[in-house]
């Protein structure tokens, strides 16, 4: 990979649509945030935090990852999670981000909702202010957990709709489809919220769990999603309905024996709205900037389809049509500039 391509790259303008915020804490800051809450930790070096990342699916994935929020405990603590993202995000090209966030992961072991959301928000209003990053909030369900546990989570969201722009779904997907939820997903959409769901690579029922979040639930986007190149008419609806895929290259890597290259380009050239993300790059030791990096190497990708995998992230996005517009103005002179 040339210099030259690397440094356009992290130029190129670009959205940001699956990155879990919980995923990107980074093992400097959960020694900071041990520190200032009294938590001991197992490890005391961060090459030993790193060893611990040995991930062979989702599940191994999983039983290191919850683990780690303990830290997370007061409303600084979110908002040093956050802003550390943002500041990333920012270095990585990245104009605007829709970031995941679990929180029964933290109202389950005594975490007010509201200590989450605000310490969040206090990040986004910083960043902003500081970067002119533009950042908004989804709150994803646990669905290894009650459809009733995400209902009343849902409930607590509810005076928060202003700072949470859609809900997801995520966690372990075995066992766990999207239909359990049903319910809760038409509630919250008519509350206004807007809709995606994990659709992990590979998994067990990935085509049925695909057909219910499109025909059943029918959501707005689909994160991962690249198993629905398996089924030529899920495709077709999925084109016709105009839903964005947003797949993680190197995330996919750890689970899969490549990261799905093949499938994120066959959907990127029959018309569909593909997207490059991280996911949890702490974990996986590369920001969004490095996810297009790497998918650029494996499959030789020129700068028109990475300019078009930016333009995507922005028309998968949740933006209103004049500020989409602003950004793939922005996308086209940053393009002319290296005619």
């Amino acid at each position: 990979m040339s210099n030259d391509l690397a440094a356009f790259v992290r130029g190129l303008p670009k959205a940001e649509l699956h990155l879990h915020l919980e995923g990107t804490l980074e093992p400097e800051l959960k020694f900071r945030l041990a520190a200032r809450n009294g938590i001991e930790l197992a490890e005391t070096t961060v090459e030993q935090v790193r060893q611990t990342y040995d991930f062979h699916d989702l599940t191994s994935f999983l039983q290191v990852y919850y683990p780690a929020m303990r830290v997370l405990r007061h409303a600084p603590d979110f908002h040093d999670l956050a802003y550390d993202y943002l500041t990333r995000a920012h270095a990585n090209g990245v104009r605007h981000v829709e970031m995941f966030f679990d929180p029964q992961a933290h109202t389950s072991r005594g975490v007010p909702f509201d200590t989450v959301v605000s310490g969040y928000r206090s990040a986004i209003v910083r960043a902003r202010r500081e970067f002119g990053i533009s950042a908004e909030l989804i709150l994803c369900f646990l669905r290894d957990h009650s459809a009733e546990f995400a209902m009343a989570t849902l409930m607590e969201a509810l005076p928060y709709r202003d700072w949470i722009i859609g809900v997801g779904l995520d966690s372990d997907e075995r066992g766990n489809p999207p239909s359990k939820f049903a319910a809760v997903f038409e509630r919250a959409r008519g509350a206004g919220f807007l809709l995606t769901m994990h659709c992990d690579i590979d998994q067990q029922d990935s085509i049925e769990h695909i057909r219910q979040a499109l025909e059943e639930i029918g959501v707005d986007r689909i994160d991962h999603g690249t198993n629905i190149v398996e089924d030529e008419r899920l495709v077709a609806v999925a084109k016709e309905k105009g839903i964005g895929f947003t797949t993680c290259p190197v995330s996919n890597s750890f689970v899969t024996d490549q990261m799905k290259s093949t499938e994120i380009l066959d959907l990127l050239d029959r018309g569909l709205t593909v997207t490059v993300n991280s996911d949890d790059p702490a974990y996986f030791g590369a920001y969004v900037g490095e996810n297009y990096l790497r998918l650029a190497e494996h499959a030789h990708l020129d700068r028109a389809r990475l300019i078009a995998l930016a333009e995507n992230s922005f028309r998968a996005s949740w933006l209103t049509p004049a500020r989409l517009d602003g950004y793939l103005r922005e996308i086209a002179d940053y393009a002319a500039k290296f005619d």
